[in-house]
């Protein structure tokens, strides 16, 4: 088994999807290429998670140069794997559209992380949606472009 392969395998060790549970998602650009820097691409993926809305409840996320956080709640019916892998090949295929020639756009896999009763959703949400700071991208959250929360 090739070595992304492995890696791949031990994301998905342990997964669990439960209606209604919320999870923090992060998942990652090919080789971490930063395709989401310019304006129409990152909207290609704002756009992906407003069209996974019948599957799972938006939280908050935000989309940087080079990967996702996203804090939702997965709705009855659905798996998560499916839910994050419709984002995945919508944006990318609205991404490919617009750039002809673009090849991969997203990594295999995702991390996930199951949110506890007691943690705070708004905490998380902050968390969030502090990273383009964090990531010296903006001086604050709200001069950022790619975001959105319903706490705050």
């Amino acid at each position: 088994m090739p070595h992304t392969d492995l890696r791949s395998h031990r994301l998905r060790a342990g997964r669990r999807s439960m209606a209604g549970q919320i999870y923090m998602i992060t998942t990652v650009t090919h080789e971490r290429e930063p395709h989401f820097a310019g304006f129409t691409h990152a909207r290609c993926v704002v756009r992906a998670l407003i069209a996974s809305e019948r599957s799972a409840t938006t939280h908050a996320f935000v989309v940087l140069p080079d990967h996702l956080h996203w804090l939702m709640q997965l709705r009855e019916g659905y798996e998560l794997s499916q839910v994050v892998r419709f984002v995945k090949s919508h944006s990318a295929r609205s991404i490919r559209g617009s750039q002809h020639g673009m090849g991969k756009v997203w990594q295999g896999g995702f991390h996930d992380r199951a949110i506890r009763r007691e943690e705070s959703l708004t905490d998380l949400a902050s968390y969030i949606l502090h990273n383009p700071v964090r990531a010296g991208l903006v001086e604050s959250p709200g001069c950022f472009s790619h975001w959105d929360c319903s706490y705050l």
